[in-house]
């Protein structure tokens, strides 16, 4: 015990701590998330799966599952049921015939569009959970020591995903248009 970095009280205290805040977040966070996606007959796993595939650009079922945090058959089945309504369709690459790749059509990205313009037509409590912060600090809460924690989890691959989702709305999104064409 004494070559240990901590003791095994503070190890468990560690842990239900993080067990406890991540699933009350969570519960919080899968209310809102199903509030704002209700009207477009989407769940949570399909939105994720829309979401990514507007982020990754061409991704395979493999790395959807793998940033979605999500089983590979979790992915492919909601995958499959995304393009039974045309928002997604299935590709191989002629170099790698042995992964499916997704991609959203032109129904799958005005989707996504519409549902971020009207992202504030629901409630959402972890926005007005975290304002008195923002109020006081004039930003909202910044996440970086639970990013080094998913980052030795998942790995560099997983943040470096998770930044360019965040940058690409930072570029192509603007609060009176929603999305600018990824292409400007």
């Amino acid at each position: 015990m004494n070559d240990q970095l901590y003791t095994l009280k503070e190890a468990m205290i560690f842990s239900q701590r993080v067990a406890q805040l991540s699933k009350a977040l969570w519960k919080a966070i899968e209310k809102d998330w199903q509030q704002w996606i209700k009207p477009y007959d989407l769940n949570i796993n399909e939105h994720h799966i829309l979401w990514i595939s507007y982020h990754l650009k061409g991704a395979s079922i493999s790395d959807v599952a793998k940033f979605g945090v999500m089983h590979v058959s979790t992915a492919f089945n909601f995958s499959k049921k995304l393009e039974e309504r045309g928002l997604l369709t299935f590709s191989k690459r002629d170099h790698d015939k042995r992964n499916t790749y997704i991609e959203l059509t032109d129904a799958g990205k005005e989707l996504l569009v519409e549902m971020m313009a009207n992202y504030h037509k629901t409630p959402h409590s972890i926005i007005e959970g975290a304002l008195p912060l923002k109020e006081l600090y004039g930003r909202f809460p910044d996440f970086m020591e639970v990013m080094a924690v998913l980052r030795n989890i998942y790995g560099e691959d997983f943040i470096k995903i998770f930044e360019t989702s965040f940058h690409n709305i930072d570029e192509h999104f603007d609060d009176s248009v929603a999305l600018k064409d990824a292409s400007e």
